[in-house]
């Protein structure tokens, strides 16, 4: 099965929202963080392309026609390298609501407090699905905050001009007619004129806030879909 939807967007700007999205409009399996937290084993194909090599393709992407979000975005060119007739949807937000949102989620995921990491590391000595999971939380760390990020993300401004720089990137590299700049408050409108389907009546689903998101990766980190 082919990849027919390329998530280009940052985490934090409605990346779960368009998974749930997509798939109602039929799109199914759409790839996502989640699923590489609930499926660490696929860790390894992540990897590869990290050290700038070819993953197998085919058996990463088995069953799913659409990938949004963390592990995909960095590699948006080289998903479009490999399905060229691909779409790319890149979800956007504002500056200020992304910055909050992704400080009090992705930035402070992970044990805090001495107490906490003392608890973590007696988990991790006896749970090795964890020590898989937390790899995986490692990778998203290190290519957002370390490398995309350039380890500055605590300089908000640094940061700001990082996060208009994608959206620059992405619109300059990608072609006109095969990108959609999608905030998701715009609703079905956009998203189903830019894929040529008729519009659900259920509204757009808006999942994965903020006041939520401990929670659910508690869920994940146990092998939970949610």
């Amino acid at each position: 099965m082919s990849i027919k939807i390329i998530g280009a967007g940052l985490p934090r700007t409605g990346t779960n929202t368009l998974k749930q999205s997509l798939e109602m409009l039929g799109y199914s399996k759409t790839y996502h963080m989640k699923e590489l937290i609930v499926h660490p084993e696929d860790l390894h194909h992540w990897l590869t392309l990290e050290n700038n090599e070819t993953p197998n393709w085919d058996e990463l992407y088995e069953g799913f026609q659409a990938t949004v979000d963390f592990p995909a975005y960095p590699w948006y060119k080289e998903h479009m390298e490999r399905y060229p007739d691909a779409k790319v949807i890149m979800t956007v937000r504002p500056f200020e609501g992304w910055y909050k949102s992704i400080k009090s989620t992705i930035w402070t995921a992970g044990p805090q407090t001495l107490f906490q990491k003392l608890g973590m590391l007696v988990k991790l000595a006896f749970n090795p699905r964890l020590r898989s999971v937390i790899k995986c939380v490692k990778l998203a760390k290190r290519m957002i905050f370390a490398k995309h990020l350039e380890g500055r993300f605590e300089d908000k401004a640094f940061a700001e001009k990082v996060f208009n720089k994608h959206m620059e990137d992405v619109k300059a590299y990608v072609p006109a007619d095969k990108l959609l700049v999608y905030d998701v408050r715009d609703g079905w409108g956009p998203l189903c004129a830019f894929l040529n389907v008729p519009e659900p009546t259920e509204e757009l689903p808006h999942l994965n806030k903020k006041e939520n998101f401990k929670t659910m990766l508690a869920d994940l980190m146990k092998g939970e879909m949610v």
